[in-house]
């Protein structure tokens, strides 16, 4: 909870006598974004208000029970859900307990939700949504259902919201039971557990399911839409059910089409047994076992409904027989798999209970399709990043080399490319580029350039002449695709013009050749268009330029560049990097303010090729306590 800013105005009761007027009351308030994960935000607020004030014992805080707290947090979230979806802004949020005033039966909790576009008209009738859009709240029904009153106040430039909760007076002794604060602080993050009851309670308390359930839904949509791992959801999913409102669950994934085999699986083709879960560690393996041997077949028409299966084999030790219900986990038409409940000792589940777990299947579904579309994106990540990089460094005579490559998405490609390669007798290439852009669009530029280099390179052209075509090639390439983009747009009739650079062919490079000499060194020519110049290291720590800034590539049509040589001694340390490493920033800073990068090079005088890269890699990670927000890529040739 640390992350939401918590303001408190905390007074406690001075004296119960007769005619005592109370003091201010106790309040938290915050500001949430106006953006979809402001009502998750506000579900954890609420739910730490509560039990903050349940710790210090604030006199009002004695009534507040689990159906408060759950009533509480469903309220909460409709109201910041209907300011998020139709205001936008930036939501404020407060929550005060009120002590009972003279002539007042109990003491309330006040909620108080406000955005910053008063004209707005607040939600009050659910209206149908094509599939495909988000859930976008029950309407104030639901507020009105749960409160003692409710309404709208406007002031200036804010609209506000507000319903108030009775606490404790309202409700019988019996059905109450204390909030348990101390558990739910030391929960932590672990919301389903605060909202789900016992299992015990679920069996008897149909009451719990009919007014707990959305908030029970809302948080663990929460905790599977933030997975990008079809298992960990499956994981996830048992743990949710277990032992809340079942003994154990299963889960089987179906494999995708194009990469399912065969007769894999049990039980169907392609099907796996992902996850076991029981409320008995010792069960699960038995469990497992008995589902391996008979898993359940469900017809293929089946929707996402609760269907009968049979009990398990003998059932795991200890539970002889009890009911199972199979659902077809579907999400946009396709089926992805099956999720099992079972029960001991029960002829049969309850209607509320059947219904809310079929909800929440549905949200498992959408867990997991959109898991597979993220590792569908990362494994296309990783093959364009193979296919972008070369698989090795080539090995320089009278050279030693080091690489350090950081792509700011890992696993996916970087706007940064290197390659070092020989492009004939005697001459070897190197080059250190970035692109502007990242992504695919990225990929796109890397993909032409890299191999345009080395064509070049093996064609006998000399450095600057190297930079002359590509940057013409580059040019050529960028006119044809907005030729090709004003194509499409004159067809679609003027609609979904490309975003500006969308078609941009923008490249920083640093490309030099070297050429081992008969006396002992190494011949160095190199050019740098728009990118960090090279920093040449002497084995007495001095350290200086070794080219000249000229213009980046792909900007200007009759752009003309020139190289510089130089001879590499042994001992002699040759720095490329890209602007990942120079414009790392800390505040204000940047990493290579004040000839901050030529002052951490001066400090690896005496270091072979790769500890020098290491170290600056380690400098510029060390630079600030923030993560790297670019690319980052380091190349060290060292005269030997």
């Amino acid at each position: 909870m640390g992350s939401i800013p918590m303001q408190r105005e905390t007074t406690f009761r001075a004296s119960a006598q007769p005619g005592y007027q109370p003091g201010p009351p106790a309040v938290v308030c915050t500001s949430l974004p106006g953006n979809p994960m402001a009502p998750a935000a506000a579900r954890r607020f609420v739910r730490a208000a509560l039990a903050d004030w349940t710790e210090l014992e604030v006199p009002a805080a004695a009534g507040i029970t689990d159906r408060l707290a759950d009533d509480a947090v469903l309220l909460v979230s409709e109201l910041v859900t209907n300011a998020v979806v139709h205001a936008g802004t930036t939501v404020e949020l407060v929550c005060r307990l009120d002590e009972a005033g003279l002539g007042e039966s109990c003491d309330t909790l006040v909620i108080e939700v406000s955005d910053h576009h008063p004209a707005r008209a607040v939600r009050s009738e659910p209206t149908p949504q094509p599939p495909g859009t988000p859930e976008y709240g029950r309407g104030l029904q639901l507020v009105a259902t749960l409160s003692d009153s409710w309404g709208i106040t406007y002031r200036t430039g804010t609209k506000a919201v507000w319903a108030r909760l009775p606490v404790g007076g309202g409700q019988a002794v019996q059905e109450t039971e204390p909030y348990a604060s101390e558990q739910a602080m030391q929960r932590g993050l672990r919301t389903a557990e605060i909202l789900a009851p016992l299992p015990r309670r679920v069996t008897h308390d149909t009451e719990w399911v009919n007014r707990g359930a959305l908030t029970f839904l809302a948080e663990a949509s929460d905790l599977l839409a933030g997975q990008f791992d079809e298992d960990l959801v499956a994981a996830l999913a048992g743990q949710l059910l277990v032992p809340r409102l079942a003994d154990w669950c299963a889960v089987w994934l179906d494999d995708e089409p194009e990469v399912a085999p065969r007769g894999a699986g049990n039980g169907s083709p392609g099907t796996r047994l992902a996850r076991v879960w029981h409320t008995s560690e010792l069960r699960i393996d038995e469990l497992r076992r008995s589902l391996e041997k008979d898993p359940p077949l469900l017809p293929e028409a089946v929707g996402s409904g609760a269907v009968p299966v049979p009990w398990p084999g003998e059932g795991p030790a200890g539970d002889a027989t009890g009911t199972a219900l199979a659902y077809r986990l579907m999400a946009g038409g396709r089926a992805l798999g099956t999720l099992v409940i079972g029960r001991a000792g029960m002829m049969r589940f309850a209607d509320e209970v059947t219904g809310l777990i079929e909800d929440f299947s549905r949200r498992v579904a959408l867990a997991i399709s959109a898991a597979r579309r993220y590792q569908r994106q990362a494994t296309i990540s990783q093959v364009l990043q193979r296919g972008l990089l070369p698989s090795s460094v080539a090995e320089i005579p009278g050279m030693h080399s080091s690489v350090v490559y950081e792509p700011r998405d890992k696993g996916g490609p970087g706007g940064d490319f290197y390659d070092v390669f020989q492009a004939g007798k005697g001459r070897w290439c190197f080059a250190l580029g970035d692109v502007q852009g990242k992504g695919v669009e990225a990929a796109v530029v890397i993909g032409l350039a890299r191999p345009w280099l080395r064509l070049l390179a093996r064609e006998g052209y000399e450095v600057a002449e190297v930079l002359d075509r590509l940057n013409q090639l580059l040019l050529d390439d960028a006119t044809e695709a907005a030729d090709a983009a004003a194509a499409v747009v004159a067809v679609a009739g003027g609609q979904g013009l490309p975003p500006d650079g969308a078609t941009s062919r923008f490249l920083s490079l640093l490309y030099g050749e070297l050429v081992p000499m008969d006396d002992g060194g190494v011949r160095c020519t190199i050019a740098s268009a728009g990118h960090p110049l090279p920093l040449l290291l002497s084995p007495d720590g001095k350290v200086r330029s070794a080219a000249e800034p000229q213009l980046l590539l792909g900007v200007v049509d009759d752009a003309t560049y020139m190289s510089e040589t130089f001879e590499l001694r042994t001992g002699d340390t040759l720095l490329c990097v890209t602007d990942g490493v120079t414009e790392r920033r800390a505040g204000r800073h940047m990493f290579d303010d004040a000839d901050g990068l030529a002052a951490a090079f001066a400090s690896c005088a005496g270091l072979d090729a790769n500890l020098v890269a290491e170290r600056i890699k380690r400098m510029v990670h060390a630079f600030s306590e923030r993560p790297p927000d670019d690319d980052l890529a380091v190349l060290v040739l060292q005269a030997q």
